[in-house]
């Protein structure tokens, strides 16, 4: 079994009864999540910590995190709870009616602030017209306008530290942190980030996101000065203190990074690779405490017909997809061959110890969570039943939303899932691993070594079974990638025998 750091304390106020998914893979996977607001949940904690000079730093006390979010409600209030804006602006009566009546609208609906005052905008802006226009650019900016219907679930593109806040609800008026839009996965991020050997090269480009963009500085504008009510946060649990995907995540985004692109460019890129890794690392750890291979990806590069290739990678999705699933069985079967498991079987009470070993290791049984017979056997079973049950809740459902999410994972053409990578994430692949040109056939070795992306003959020669293998099959599959790229404006072919992969960002700002 892999070794694990010693879980957070039981707390009275912790909901999280059963411990046994975030024992594997951390507090929380979660899966009703995209990869732009894992991203801006991330961001967030990062803003948070590096105001407390702590910026991917965790001091070697990998537990727990803490750090106090931003709110912003002012902003979030001026920009998604003030859609009179537009409205009085159009309407274009004089300047000083047209602040009476927004300002006056605001002082009565605005929600979770300190102080129902907006008056401090008249002394900030030439005319009422110029704030409209602001408030309207800024609103264009949202991420995921579609998605979240909440006024204060919403947001801002993320600019800088004025554009960073954390996700809310509003009881009775007053704000209350909501998990729906920010599960705790981009907590998970920020903290494999801090165990990953490139922490320190990533704290300066952090540094330099947080401050300096002019829209980020129009955010300031329209926040008044006030201190904050923030509140410490911090729940999030990661059992490994060393991991390669911390590594290789870490290293793909200080490759997007170090290409010194504008943050509309850059951002798109770092929260698909987000997404993309923590599919992998659910995947690697539960391969690991199976004790199997690291898990490889089947890709179809989308062809007009059903081909083999689609078939391997249908298989190949569902083969991984039923990985976390049997982690779970393997940690339960962990427990039961444990020799404090086998020592309490051969006491006086072998239930009453076998029970408290779950509780002290799992937080199960809890309550009425067992009302079986009195034996050993049937408790372990009934603990198997009701964990299985617990993951396939949302993490079981990590891999083909987080799949989804990045471009990795799709049904068109067909109605089963299978692997089928997106323009997108191809794209942040080559920007994370081509500095400047690459081989096409190093390009897919490497795709193969790093991630277990299965695409070209001699990748699938490696990784499938000799009688899945069919050499004309995956060599027309690479073909199919090869024009893929040239149409992107990613790949050159020179002659019949050289073909090379270009990352087009990269010669621009050299």
């Amino acid at each position: 079994m892999l070794e694990t750091l010693p879980p957070p304390p039981v707390s009275h106020h912790d909901r999280n009864a059963m411990w046994v998914d975030e024992q594997i893979w951390g507090h929380r996977l979660w899966d009703s999540t995209t990869p732009w607001l894992i991203f801006l949940e991330f961001l967030g904690v990062a803003e948070a910590c590096e105001r407390a000079g702590k910026l991917l730093d965790d001091g070697g006390t990998p537990y727990p995190l803490s750090y106090r979010p931003a709110r912003r409600m002012y902003a979030r209030n001026i920009l998604y709870n003030g859609e009179s804006v537009n409205r009085i602006a159009a309407r274009g009566g004089s300047d000083v009616a047209s602040w009476e009546e927004w300002i006056g609208l605001m002082n009565e609906r605005a929600q979770g602030i300190p102080v129902r005052d907006f008056s401090y905008l008249r002394k900030r802006f030439g005319s009422f017209r110029d704030f409209a226009s602001l408030v309207t650019m800024l609103r264009s900016s949202t991420i995921e306008s579609g998605a979240n219907k909440r006024w204060s679930s919403r947001f801002v593109f993320p600019f800088g530290r004025h554009a960073l806040y954390e996700d809310l609800n509003l009881v009775n008026g007053n704000p209350s942190r909501e998990y729906i839009n920010f599960g705790l996965p981009g907590e998970l991020i920020y903290q494999m980030l801090c165990r990953s050997s490139v922490a320190a090269a990533l704290r300066p480009h952090f540094l330099k996101a947080f401050d300096g963009d002019p829209c980020d500085r129009l955010l300031k504008l329209i926040e008044p000065i006030y201190d904050e009510d923030r509140q410490t946060r911090g729940n999030s649990y990661l059992p490994y203190a060393q991991h390669s995907c911390f590594d290789d995540l870490g290293l793909d985004w200080l490759a997007v990074f170090e290409l010194g692109l504008p943050r509309f460019d850059a951002y798109p890129h770092l929260a698909t690779l987000g997404a993309f890794h923590l599919l992998r690392y659910q995947l690697v750890v539960a391969a690991e405490l199976c004790q199997r291979p690291a898990p490889s990806f089947v890709c179809e590069v989308v062809a007009p017909k059903k081909t083999l290739v689609r078939e391997l990678a249908v298989t190949s999705y569902q083969r991984n997809n039923a990985l976390p699933e049997r982690a779970i069985e393997a940690y339960v079967a962990g427990i039961a061959r444990s020799p404090e498991w086998l020592q309490a079987l051969a006491g006086e009470t072998p239930f009453t110890d076998c029970r408290r070993i779950l509780i002290d290791r799992v937080r199960w049984p809890a309550g009425d969570d067992y009302d079986g017979a009195h034996d050993p056997e049937m408790l372990l079973a009934e603990f198997r039943r009701a964990a299985v049950n617990r993951h396939r809740n949302h993490v079981a459902n990590v891999h083909r939303s987080y799949g989804i999410g990045a471009g990795l994972v799709s049904r068109r053409g067909t109605t089963r899932l299978r692997y089928a990578p997106t323009d997108a994430l191809l794209k942040a692949l080559i920007l994370a691993n081509v500095a400047t040109r690459m081989d096409y056939s190093a390009f897919l070795a490497l795709l193969y070594d790093r991630y277990g992306l299965v695409i070209g003959e001699k990748e699938a020669e490696r990784a499938l079974d000799q009688e899945e293998f069919d050499k004309k099959a995956f060599q027309a599959n690479s073909g199919r990638l090869e024009r893929r790229l040239r149409t992107l404006g990613m790949l050159r072919r020179l002659s019949d025998a050289c073909a090379y992969i270009e990352n087009p960002l990269a010669r621009i700002t050299q």
